[in-house]
This record gives structure tokens, C-alpha cells and sequence, in this order.
């Protein structure tokens, strides 16, 4: 079944703050296989410039489809997990995302487009700061196969 078009525009906002640690880039950083170490040594990053260990580029996926969970788990949209997959992921910054931030995301159902018989989500994540300064913005796409009917 065609997911629901009506969702395109929606918007929703992480239900709390996401508290970044050095500890959370030190395992991102291995889980990726970055060996990288201004994202786990503090002082390796303060030479590099920056005031606190650096998360590496791709992090944001940790949390940035926190609060869109909510509109896409909701049965009206009409998404099958069960036939979902990643398509692709980007992220554009306004500045790096370091240890001791404290982050929000609003994420928004941006754009759905069938291609054959698949759906193709795209949900934008506008992440800030708690006191709203602009850090990133993330791009992801999920692919639902076999949707569009």
C-alpha cells in the first residue's frame, strides 16, 4: 500500500535532549573503525583546535530519527518496517558536534516518491543546540520495497 502523502510536511521534535559524551564518539569512532584521535583523546583535539573531543561526521545518526520515529511508526502513514531498508544518509554542518553538547533534533517527513513498486522516504533532521544554535542538518532516506502498489 502507498504510504500516506498527508504525512509530507510533518514535523517532530526529539522528546529530550541528546547529551553527547566523550565516551558515546569514543564508541561511535570504534564502531565505524575510526582510529582518528580527536574523537578520544581531549587533548589531541584542543591541538587540532577544537575546545573538546570532536565527533566524527556521521554521529547525528545516533539521534537524529529520535522524534521522527514518531510519525513513522504511525499506522496512518501506513510504513512496513518489516520491508524497510537504508538508502542513503548525508549531512550538511554548520559546525562539528563536540562532547558536552547537549542536542535537539526536529526531524521532518520531507519528501516521499515511488520509484517502481518502492517507497522512498526522505526525512530531513534540523539539529540544534538546547539554546538553538544550528549544528547540522541531516539527510535520510529509507527505502520500503514493494510498497507502492
Amino acid at each position: 500500500m502507498a504510504l500516506n502523502r498527508d504525512f509530507i510536511g510533518r514535523a517532530y521534535s526529539s522528546p529530550a535532549p541528546y547529551e553527547v559524551s566523550r565516551l558515546k564518539i569514543k564508541e561511535f569512532a570504534a564502531a565505524i573503525g575510526d582510529a582518528n584521535p580527536i574523537y578520544r583523546d581531549a587533548e589531541a583535539a584542543k591541538a587540532a583546535g577544537h575546545p573538546d573531543v570532536v565527533a566524527p561526521p556521521t554521529f547525528p545518526i545516533v539521534f537524529a530519527l529520535a522524534g521522527a520515529g514518531e510519525g513513522l511508526n504511525d499506522p496512518e502513514f501506513g510504513l512496513d518496517w518489516s520491508m524497510v531498508v537504508h538508502g542513503e544518509q548525508r549531512f550538511t554542518y554548520d559546525r562539528p558536534i563536540y562532547a558536552g553538547d547537549r542536542l535537539l533534533c526536529t526531524s521532518t517527513i520531507s519528501e516521499i516518491r515511488s520509484v517502481g513498486r518502492n517507497e522512498f522516504i526522505t526525512v530531513r533532521g534540523d539539529v540544534t543546540t538546547v539554546d538553538g544554535e544550528p549544528v547540522c542538518t541531516s539527510f535520510n532516506m529509507l527505502v520500503e520495497r514493494g510498497g507502492a502498489k
